[in-house]
């Protein structure tokens, strides 16, 4: 049983090794393990979603569990503590936790060594070294940090728009985009705030940026570019900063972001091409969830220092299968 449990959605994927077949169940997500009561509601996100997987397969549970779950790098005892609560929740002999991070970074890279910048609404970069060696850069939130992230590139248009909509800055494509996305530029600060995730909301303005930028717009072309210098910085950040081994360090870009085009990816691989690091962009192989079971399988990657991992003894007895799976908590 493989989980990617992030702050929007929980995702769970059984496999049947004797068939090769493999089942999914989608939930919401949880606040991260750093939140508040973050291991309670991880541990309700993950239940939720691998408790149809185990009615449908009914019969004993997985050999294991591993999820890949937002904030477990910054809260290890939460990680901890949630693997506890797997091995009381779940029929498994051995559960794992470890940050989401990790596992899809295992996915897009096979388990190798290597970097994977991963772009949305927010902006991260991990490197694992061929000798485990650990570096996450940025990642900090929009207020702080996701430096060249959708929410940075949809709210720097959003600013060129109002700049130009005042008269305070130069023609742009942008400010027919903005009215045409958001209405009334004059709400625009209500608009942009009223679900509680102004970035969120900023970063859908990200495609009309590059789709401007393709149209040879200049203020628009120029976001974009500076997000591409942004996001290569913070990849090459996490290669310098792990064990690369010999040759090239494999490096692939991952997340939403990349539907922008080659308005953002074309800069963005030619500062990584030109960058004289020995990195090699590569195609992500697989996704969070093919990470997870990856990991839960393979004890070799240079990941495995990374994963909180527990078998059960003893004084931990499997749990009876169950004729139906416990009760949500």
């Amino acid at each position: 049983m493989a989980v990617d449990l992030g702050k929007t959605g929980c995702r769970a994927m059984l496999w049947n090794s004797a068939d090769s077949s493999r089942a999914v169940s989608s939930v919401a997500g949880a606040p991260g393990l750093a939140a508040p009561d973050g291991v309670t509601a991880a541990r309700a996100a993950v239940r939720a979603a691998v408790e149809p997987l185990l009615r449908e397969a009914g019969g004993a549970g997985p050999e294991s569990v591993l999820v890949g779950a937002a904030g477990a790098a910054s809260a290890p005892a939460a990680a901890r503590s949630l693997v506890g609560a797997l091995l009381e929740d779940l029929p498994v002999p051995e559960a794992a936790v470890t940050s989401d991070a990790v596992t899809a970074h295992a996915g897009a890279l096979g388990g190798r060594a290597g970097v994977v910048l991963a772009i949305g609404t927010g902006a991260v970069a991990v490197g694992i070294g061929a000798d485990g060696t650990y570096a996450r850069v940025d990642g900090w939130g929009p207020l702080l940090g996701d430096d060249g992230s959708g929410a940075r590139i949809g709210t720097a248009g959003l600013r060129a728009a109002l700049r130009a909509h005042d008269g305070r800055g130069p023609d742009t494509m942008l400010l027919q985009a903005a009215v045409g996305l958001f209405g009334d530029l004059e709400r625009l600060p209500v608009t942009v705030g009223q679900d509680g995730n102004p970035a969120r909301t900023a970063a859908t303005f990200a495609p009309e940026v590059a789709r401007a930028a393709d149209a040879g717009d200049a203020v628009a072309a120029a976001i974009v570019r500076d997000a591409a210098a942004d996001l290569a910085e913070t990849a090459l950040a996490a290669a310098r900063r792990i064990t690369t081994g010999r040759g090239p360090l494999p490096t692939a870009v991952t997340g939403g972001l990349t539907g922008l085009g080659p308005a953002l990816m074309a800069p963005l691989t030619a500062a990584l091409a030109g960058s004289g690091l020995p990195v090699r962009l590569t195609s992500a192989l697989g996704d969070p969830l093919d990470g997870a079971r990856l990991l839960a399988l393979d004890r070799t990657t240079p990941h495995a220092s990374l994963v909180v991992r527990v078998r059960r003894t003893a004084a931990n007895p499997p749990l009876p299968t169950p004729a139906t799976p416990p009760a949500s908590v």
